[in-house]
């Protein structure tokens, strides 16, 4: 290990005893790649986050993008940024978000996660789960950004338990994101915008169990019934949620915010955890 590499770490472990404080998680529903361009109130509420919250040393995100067999995490110094969709107009595809990596950072978060291995990834960078939110966060791009990915074999509870373990990194200025949708249902979208009951009632029932602190019954979400199955067809956009929900302590309040149902089967519900 180099010795400017070396007296980061040192540095983090002074961070670790000096901040009484965890730093705020947040969980964003991302919705529409189009965000990152349309000011909206979706995306004018990202932008005031940028200003508002304390400004971090790095950034990890969990973007339902990106799901693996095993664990992962970037640790390229420069990632690419991904352009995952397609039918979007070309200026979508122009957005670039050069944020740096960081391999000191990303080997701290790979050597946090005890419960399974974690290993390193050279060959994927920011998809639209990151970099669209966080191109209206901090759009100079100057913050270094980790992505950690979604292991498809994995259940609930397992993502809820590596969630806990990277509780840890709130202790070291660094600002965790799960970036998917609560509800997300794409083979129903009503472009009319009007929400379907099933949409309206899950998304009720995930904040008042997330207010509740209720995290078994939102790991255990096919309990919650028939809704929950139209909510979740598949759960990789939900699972970021599960992350921060993990790395919750006692102490923290949780505020909600893009409290509303988009494009009638997506919800735009996002949540910020700080003490």
């Amino acid at each position: 290990m180099s010795a400017s590499n070396l007296s980061v770490l040192n540095a983090l472990a002074d961070n670790t005893h000096k901040q009484d404080k965890l730093f705020p998680a947040i969980f964003v529903g991302h919705g529409s790649p189009m965000n990152a361009i349309e000011d909206i109130e979706f995306s004018l509420k990202w932008k005031e986050l940028g200003r508002s919250l304390p400004k971090p040393e790095a950034i990890i995100c969990i973007s339902a993008h990106w799901e693996t067999q095993g664990t992962k995490v970037t640790t390229m110094p420069r990632p690419k940024t991904i352009h995952d969709f397609y039918g979007f107009p070309q200026k979508l595809f122009d957005m670039q978000y050069p944020a740096e990596g960081n391999p000191v950072f990303a080997e701290q978060t790979i050597k946090t996660i005890k419960s399974t291995i974690a290993t390193p990834d050279l060959e994927w960078g920011l998809d639209h789960g990151t970099w669209s939110v966080l191109c209206r966060m901090y759009p100079k791009a100057d913050i270094p950004v980790i992505q950690l990915s979604l292991d498809s074999k994995k259940s609930p509870a397992q993502h809820y338990e590596i969630g806990k373990e990277l509780k840890e990194l709130r202790k070291r200025h660094i600002m965790i994101i799960g970036s998917g949708n609560i509800v997300h249902n794409l083979r129903m979208l009503n472009m009319q915008d009007k929400a379907y009951d099933w949409a309206t009632e899950f998304d009720a029932i995930s904040a008042k169990l997330i207010s509740e602190k209720n995290h078994n019954k939102l790991i255990d979400y096919n309990s919650i019934g028939i809704s929950a199955k139209q909510a979740i067809p598949t759960n990789e956009h939900y699972l970021p949620l599960l992350y921060i929900l993990g790395m919750q302590d006692n102490k923290d309040n949780i505020s909600f915010f893009n409290e509303k149902i988009s494009m009638g089967s997506i919800s735009m519900r996002s949540l910020i955890i700080s003490n």
